[in-house]
């Protein structure tokens, strides 16, 4: 099976990703927003090679991911108003095997069956309940100045 996660970090290298994919890229990691979730601000921190388990992170790559989760925390709470932000990583499907870590926002107003692992309901969202390009851009923006003044 192909590994999706690679061939967007692919498109990344070559320049052909849109600002939502492409939000920050580290030496280690590359931030972007999720593209099927209905939540703004639903984060993905990708590893830039191809790792299938957090044990087989590099000491550098896992200490990065360990400061940019707490900049990226701050940066949606300063972005999205949350009152916290879950830290998720499982990389179990055939499509994307791939360490990749979700960094969602946890706002004070969220329902009680979304909370938890619930939260990941907002990862199935149809087409016309997904967060719009135009919004994803948006907090693109803001996450990058909000980062860049770390």
């Amino acid at each position: 099976t192909t590994c999706h996660t690679c061939q967007r970090l692919a498109q990344r290298d070559a320049g052909n990703a849109p600002l939502w994919d492409n939000i920050l890229r580290t030496p280690y990691w590359d931030v972007v927003h999720s593209f099927n979730s209905a939540l703004p601000g639903w984060l993905v921190l990708v590893l830039r090679r191809h790792v299938e388990a957090v044990a087989d992170l590099t000491e550098e790559e896992a200490g990065a991911l360990g400061i940019l989760l707490r900049q990226l925390s701050i940066a949606l709470r300063e972005t999205t108003g949350c009152a916290k932000t879950y830290v998720i990583q499982f990389a179990e499907t055939a499509e994307h095997p791939h360490v990749h870590v979700h960094v969602v926002p946890r706002m004070a107003d969220l329902p009680a069956d979304y909370r938890g692992v619930n939260i990941f309901a907002y990862l199935r969202a149809t087409a016309d309940e997904g967060v719009s390009e135009a919004v994803m851009n948006d907090l693109a923006r803001r996450i990058r100045a909000v980062f860049n003044g770390l």
